[in-house]
């Protein structure tokens, strides 16, 4: 090591540059605000670590190596830089929103459309903030089901390649979770940002109905799919909400009150239930919060079997409106797929997505909200499911897989209200186990509050141990 500081034979600003991988969003936007780093810097250490590491975890579908390094020049020049929330930062956007001068296939090899002209709106929101998009990363065919695979390639989770990171945003979810960017976009029709985060040890938030711009296949899946972000800080998170939300950044407001939280670990899934690493999660962030000075009882929101149909229902349609929305060849979707698109397709022609179904159960979930502030409960039962080729498996396996596993997120989609999803320990084999927080409409600011709080008092592992670069450099200077 030379008198600066830096490791023999590299200069200080490369050594820094390299130094940013691993860094929350908020300190690289930081640094190369106030020019300590140049965003070519930044992206090209990133797009590094990504060639080190994608090949073992399957994130990206598109790699964006020259145009990200052209975006984050025109980032250095911009008269703008010094007041950019997220200047610099590279993100990864998922592979169902429009990227402009990319395919966007919704993780189905029968799309065969033409390079997006224009940004979707949450991709304008983040660029206009000096977001960096650096890649497009995997989802299951039509963004369907809770693993992530397709013909030739399965996606795996940074804390153990042998499981999957979930789905559907579980190519974003790996990406983060491996270090190869701070933030990654992805959205939530049945739990498809709140499982990768549950599963690679993440902090996220599904915004409420309207808070974020739509535009996810034909019609949201009916209203219920919204888009947010994958974060491992709240900090970064509360950043990535603002800028797709349309508002300025700041610090979550301090609700200036002890909050009363309801607890449930009943599942909505007849038969189905939590594991007992999962169920001593929930309870020791109970007991944590009660310790902190707020108050937890226990309620079960009134989740009716109406509703589960009426999510249900949605979710067949989703496949079949967006297969039709895509012009997809039918023959060319995988078997899986066609057969919930061909479900789908019966489900509209039986007239059993009802407006007011979801309408009825929104309500009912509003008024529970009269006695509580926020719902803590489960995420999902275990551990994540296998990284395996799912599409090669029937359609009955799959969701019966899925159901099994995630049984706490589906309603809240149906509802349109915010939930968040934050680490809370770790099992006994060292995956990740998390916790669901949910609440009535307008909660995301209460949510990240309280997200920041046990964030502050049970600190999480940002990254999963073997893909973790601040542990290599740690290793490295030692």
């Amino acid at each position: 090591m030379d008198a600066s500081g830096a490791l023999d034979g590299a200069p200080p600003a490369a050594q820094s540059a390299a130094a940013t991988v691993g860094l929350p969003a908020t300190e690289i936007a930081r640094l190369v605000r106030s020019g300590e780093v140049t965003a070519v810097e930044v992206v090209r250490a990133h797009l590094d670590h990504i060639d080190a590491v994608d090949a073992r975890i399957g994130a990206f579908r598109v790699v964006r190596r020259e145009a990200a390094l052209a975006e984050a020049h025109a980032i250095d020049t911009a008269l703008t830089r010094f007041a950019l929330p997220l200047a610099g930062v590279p993100i990864a956007v998922k592979d169902n929103v429009a990227v402009a001068g990319e395919v966007c296939t919704d993780g189905s090899a029968a799309c065969t459309s033409e390079p997006e002209r224009r940004d979707h709106p949450v991709v304008a929101r983040l660029r206009k903030a000096g977001a960096i998009v650096v890649g497009i990363t995997r989802a299951p065919e039509l963004c369907l089901y809770a693993a992530t695979d397709a013909p030739g390639t399965v996606s795996r989770n940074p804390w153990d390649t042998a499981r999957s990171p979930a789905g559907s945003s579980g190519g974003s979810a790996a990406a983060v979770a491996s270090g190869a960017v701070p933030l990654a976009h992805g959205n939530d029709g049945m739990g498809s940002l709140r499982l990768p985060a549950a599963a690679c040890g993440l902090v996220t938030l599904k915004p409420g109905r309207g808070v974020v711009p739509g535009g996810i296949g034909f019609d949201d899946w009916s209203g219920m799919a919204v888009n947010g972000a994958l974060a491992t800080t709240v900090a970064d998170l509360a950043v990535a909400h603002a800028v797709l939300a349309g508002e300025e950044p700041a610090a979550p407001a301090d609700p200036g009150r002890p909050l009363r939280i309801g607890l449930s670990t009943r599942s909505p899934v007849p038969g189905v239930r939590a594991d007992a690493p999962t169920r001593a999660a929930v309870d020791a962030v109970a007991e944590l919060l009660r310790a902190a000075g707020h108050t937890v009882v226990r309620r079960e929101p009134p989740i009716t079997p109406a509703a589960a149909v009426g999510a249900l229902a949605r979710w067949m349609a989703g496949a079949e409106d967006d297969a039709e929305h895509l012009g997809l060849d039918r023959a060319a979707l995988e078997p899986r797929s066609r057969t919930h698109a061909r479900i789908g397709r019966l489900v509209r022609r039986a007239g059993l997505v009802r407006p007011a179904t979801a309408e009825r159960f929104r309500q009912r979930m509003v008024d529970f909200f009269d006695d509580v502030d926020l719902l803590l409960t489960p995420v999902t039962t275990g551990p994540p499911l296998p990284a395996r080729p799912w599409h090669e498996r029937g359609f009955l396996a799959n969701i019966t897989a899925n159901a099994r596993w995630a049984p706490w997120t589906a309603a809240w989609n149906l509802a349109g209200l915010p939930a968040s999803v934050l680490p809370a320990g770790t099992r006994p084999d060292g995956l990740p186990v998390a916790v669901q927080f949910v609440g009535p409409p307008g909660a995301e600011g209460r949510l990240l509050w309280l997200a920041g709080e046990v964030e502050r008092l049970r600190p999480w592992r940002r990254y999963a141990p073997v893909f973790d670069p601040t542990a290599e450099r740690a290793a490295a200077a030692g």
